[in-house]
C-alpha cells in the first residue's frame, strides 16, 4: 500500500517510492528541495515533478553561486522558457534564496545543520492512519518559515516549509499502512 496522494501515475509514484520522505544531508539537494517547493506554491507538486530535469539543466543544477549571480539576461531567458514555471516572482525568489544561503555559510553557518535543527537533527517519524490527520503546517515549519524569512529568504511560508520537511525526510509522514512508513530508518 502507498500513501493516497501518490495516485497512479509513474512519476508521482517513483517520487513517492524512492524520493518523498528519505533523508537528506546534501546542501545542493537541500537547496534544490527549497527552491522547488518554493516554485510550486499554488500548484500541484506533479507540476514541479514533470519540470524538475529541465529547471536542473536551467538553475546551474542547483549552485547558489551560479543562481546569485543571474542578470536580467538570464531571468528574460528562464521566463521564456516553458521546460518551468515562468513566474517572475519565483525566479527572482530563487536568486534571493540563492543570495541568502550564501550569506548563511559566509556567517560560518552551516545550511544542512541549521535547517535540520528544526527537527533537532534527526527525522521525526509520525505514525498518521489516514491522509487526513496530516497536517499542513506544525510548530517546527513556523519556526523554521520564520526563521527563514528573518534572513531573507522568499517563498518559505510554514506550508512550504513543512512541504519541504516532508519531502527531505525529516519528517516522515508516510502513513502506517503505506510500505515506506519509517523510511528514514531505511
Amino acid at each position: 500500500m502507498r500513501c493516497g496522494w501518490a495516485g497512479s501515475d509513474p512519476l508521482y509514484r517513483a517520487y513517492h517510492d524512492e524520493e518523498w520522505g528519505v533523508p537528506v544531508r546534501d546542501a545542493r539537494r537541500l537547496f534544490e528541495f527549497l527552491i522547488l517547493e518554493g516554485a510550486q506554491a499554488g500548484l500541484a507538486w506533479i507540476t514541479v515533478l514533470r519540470k524538475r530535469e529541465r529547471y536542473r539543466e536551467v538553475f546551474d543544477g542547483f549552485d547558489p553561486v551560479g543562481i546569485a549571480a543571474w542578470d536580467d539576461e538570464k531571468k528574460a531567458a528562464l521566463l521564456g522558457d516553458p521546460g518551468i514555471i515562468r513566474n517572475r516572482a519565483k525566479i527572482d525568489a530563487a536568486i534571493v534564496n540563492a543570495r541568502a544561503w550564501l550569506a548563511l555559510e559566509a556567517e560560518g553557518i552551516d545550511p544542512v545543520e541549521w535547517l535540520w535543527s528544526f527537527v533537532g537533527g534527526e527525522p521525526r517519524r509520525n505514525a498518521w492512519t489516514a491522509l487526513a490527520e496530516v497536517p499542513a503546517t506544525t510548530p517546527e515549519s513556523d519556526a523554521m518559515s520564520k526563521a527563514l524569512r528573518a534572513r531573507g529568504f522568499k517563498f518559505v511560508g510554514s506550508t512550504i516549509c513543512y512541504a519541504f520537511m516532508q519531502a527531505v525526510g525529516m519528517v516522515d509522514d508516510h502513513v502506517v499502512g503505506c510500505f515506506r512508513h519509517g523510511c528514514a530508518d531505511r
